[in-house]
């Protein structure tokens, strides 16, 4: 059976009515330079135990004109007739606005967000991928541990402490095997198809150098390392093959990646589908689970149940938002966003709102290249609004928050499936309606 995860000690949605103190009232910086000279985007505010309860309440002047411009605005035609929408006050979870909020829609990469919380919680914000070399019997093998960031300069340096000790031991040939064993042979999740290889994503396994996208990346990488032997004068005798490394096999040179939180936030913000899908299998491993898509998402939900997100209605069937079978309201993301932004976790959740794109920047997928807040009416939210973006045939998602003109930060999801206008023209529909949450475009 699946080892139990820690007991997650939050209140999920269920705030205190207590008024806190003006000295409980100090905002949680949210660490990020904006690509605007100048502008830093400020965390929600919020206290550390201290949130209202969520219930119905009059909307401040700010938050009412906030939702009757989006009752206008969601009714735009480019939106098409399935838009799924909600806004909520950071600080005391209020619903400032909802239209379908409830209603499962397929959300594309906004599963992500999903992804990045379970990994973060399992894993910790501080784990780090470790790809081994070892040796016995005459051969050299590479051992991928799920590290999707590894580089070919990362493999050089693996080579030449290998090589050192080849030459120590006195040997000039080696022959060169693989080990991607630590996830099971790769499989399409429900809802892909062999179109998405290799080009969207690659077959999912433990081991790749470079993040090339190829059918078989472990390989890849081997024949890479072989090369890189070669190249320092070890012959490397017959063909790179596949195995599993022997239990008395010496180690020989190891590399380990980054950070966990500095990784997450990298495949936020420009939406690695590879990352996440290692993510998802190396989450379930550490929970006690199968490497697989049903795992993987089965800690998932068991990570988010903990958290107080309602699962109602939610089903996902990959960690990348590839599949055309997953189905999330708004209403779940903007909890799963909230609980993220709630300085109570930040010290292993903060990386989730560190990581998303942030309007107007550059290498993001909220970037200009993308075509992204650049119309007359969402331009002037660029540094304003962080959001993660998604984007499949026939659905297209964002999700962020935003400071809003009352001051208080506000969180939301917004997910069109369906309509019929270009997927551009939806974007910067969906751009106009986080500028109108931030008020900018009253």
């Amino acid at each position: 059976m699946p080892k139990s995860l820690p007991a997650i000690r939050v209140s999920g949605r269920h705030r205190k009515t207590k008024t806190p103190s003006p000295s409980l009232r100090r905002a949680a910086l949210i660490a990020l330079t904006a690509p605007v000279a100048g502008t830093i985007l400020a965390g929600p505010s919020a206290f550390a135990a201290e949130k209202a309860v969520a219930k119905a309440a009059a909307l401040d002047p700010a938050e009412q004109k906030i939702a009757d411009n989006l009752n206008t605005r969601a009714q735009d035609t480019r939106l098409g007739n399935r838009l799924s929408g909600v806004v909520i006050d950071a600080e005391s979870g209020n619903t400032v606005w909802g239209h379908d909020a409830t209603t499962a829609l397929m959300p594309a990469s906004n599963t992500k967000l999903a992804t990045a919380t379970a990994a973060l919680k399992v894993l910790g914000p501080g784990h780090r991928f470790t790809t081994k070399v070892v040796y016995g019997v005459g051969t050299l093998t590479l051992v991928g541990g799920g590290d999707r960031t590894l580089t070919t300069d990362d493999l050089a340096a693996l080579a030449r402490t290998a090589v050192a000790g080849l030459r120590n031991a006195g040997l000039t040939s080696v022959k060169v095997r693989v080990d991607d064993s630590l996830f099971p042979s790769p499989t399409l999740a429900a809802g892909w198809n062999t179109g998405y290889y290799p080009d969207s994503i690659a077959p999912v396994r433990a081991l790749v150098v470079d993040g090339r996208h190829v059918m078989d990346t472990a390989l890849d990488a081997g024949q890479s390392f072989a090369e890189l032997l070669a190249g320092q004068g070890i012959t490397v005798t017959g063909s790179v093959t596949r195995g599993v490394a022997g239990s008395g096999d010496v180690p020989v040179a190891r590399h380990q990646s980054d950070r966990l939180s500095v990784i997450v936030k990298h495949m936020l913000k420009v939406s690695d589908n590879d990352i996440a899908e290692t993510l998802l299998r190396t989450t379930a491993l550490t929970a006690g689970r199968p490497a697989t898509f049903e795992g993987g998402t089965a800690v998932v939900r068991e990570v988010l149940t903990r958290y107080g997100v309602s699962l109602d209605n939610f089903v996902i069937h990959d960690g990348s938002g590839l599949s055309r079978a997953n189905r999330i309201p708004a209403r779940t993301l903007a909890d799963i966003l909230d609980v993220a932004a709630d300085p109570r976790h930040s010290n292993t959740l903060k990386y989730v709102v560190d990581g998303l794109p942030v309007a107007g920047e550059a290498g993001s997928t909220l970037g200009p290249e993308w075509g992204r807040f650049d119309t007359a009416d969402s331009r002037c939210a660029v540094g304003q609004v962080k959001a993660k973006t998604g984007t499949l045939t026939g659905a297209i998602g964002l999700s962020g928050l935003t400071k809003a003109k009352d001051g208080r930060w506000k969180i939301f999801s917004f997910i069109e499936n369906d309509s019929t206008a270009a997927p551009g023209a939806v974007k910067d529909a969906l751009d106009g309606l986080a500028a109108t949450v931030n008020g900018c475009w009253a």
